[in-house]
């Protein structure tokens, strides 16, 4: 599989991130190893987790991804080396001073994900969510000292809008700290005002890798909920019922036309889209089954008409 160069990170990836987020949530361990396989036997060695993933599914706490992946690798101990991980740090673990990116959580945290994930470094490192009470230095300043000990290759933000993200820059570049080089907006089809435009243009204009998340619009651009009857389909489905509207509606029709077109489904339809727009290196996208593997191959070898694009964007816009 062709693989792409991931800002100045270095790191080369498919064009296609697996989310860990479903691992110990909608996903069992057994399942996740068997989706890990999958993954790994068709090329796709990019890993997106969280240390908060899966805290909000009931009896867990945080830290159930992680630990997932990390007995996966236990269990293989020539994958470590196959594989590029990626997880976060920031969002709230639900205990007293375990959130935010001030240096202590850093250092802490960091030690946490790599005990879970059974590895001596991350690959990238992100900031899961802005933290208004820390300083850009002082985060960025613990960033440099773990990579100084190896225990992080690159570092990325999450979340962060363009005067954020341009900020943090500056003051990179001002005290000579490390610069964060992904960026992990929320970006789709649907939902593109807050990616297209200033944030893109920087993340362009710098060299940011771009791995975009809710990817399928928690699912709803798989074309699966079409009604308010479809949503109780799936655990996520309460979270889509904001899509079924007019726009929603002509997203979905102008992905059923080019599916058509392909032979393939609408969400690989709307994935090969993302992996065509300016800057985007790779979607993140999850799975429940390995069915599901082999249709992100399907998106990543499809190849849309400029005409094609075109129409997609024009739906969506």
């Amino acid at each position: 599989m062709a693989l792409r160069s991931l800002g100045t990170t270095g790191l080369q990836i498919p064009a296609l991130v697996f989310g860990g987020n479903v691992f110990g949530w909608t996903v069992d361990e057994q399942q996740s190893f068997s989706l890990l396989d999958a993954l790994l036997e068709k090329g796709f060695t990019a890993i997106d987790t969280a240390d908060v993933y899966s805290a909000w599914a009931p009896g867990n706490k945080g830290g159930e991804s992680e630990t997932i992946i990390g007995k996966w690798l236990a269990a293989h101990p020539g994958h470590r080396d196959k594989i590029t991980l990626f997880t976060k740090v920031g969002a709230d673990m639900g205990e007293p001073g375990k959130k935010g990116l001030s240096a202590r959580w850093i250092e802490q945290a960091v030690d946490d994900s790599l005990r879970r994930l059974q590895t001596d470094y991350i690959d990238l490192y992100f900031s899961h969510w802005p933290d208004s009470e820390t300083p850009y230095d002082e985060t960025l300043g613990a960033y440099e000292k773990l990579l100084k000990a190896g225990k992080i290759r690159a570092i990325g933000a999450s979340n962060l809008d363009a005067q954020q993200l341009a900020e943090s820059l500056k003051v990179a570049d001002e005290k000579g700290l490390p610069r964060y080089q992904v960026l992990q907006p929320e970006y789709n089809l649907y939902d593109r005002e807050s990616f297209e435009g200033a944030l893109q243009d920087l993340t362009v204009r710098e060299n940011i890798g771009v791995v975009t998340y809710y990817s399928l619009a928690s699912g709803f651009l798989s074309g699966k909920y079409r009604s308010e009857s479809d949503l109780n389909q799936s655990q996520r489905g309460q979270g889509i019922a904001k899509y079924l509207n007019p726009r929603g509606f002509a997203i979905l029709d102008a992905l059923d036309k080019v599916a058509a077109n392909h032979n393939v489904k609408p969400a690989e339809v709307a994935l090969a889209w993302l992996i065509n727009q300016p800057g985007v290196t790779a979607p993140i996208a999850s799975a429940t089954k390995t069915a599901h593997v082999e249709s992100f191959a399907t998106a990543v070898a499809l190849n849309l008409s400029t005409d094609e694009i075109a129409a997609l964007n024009k739906a969506g816009a």
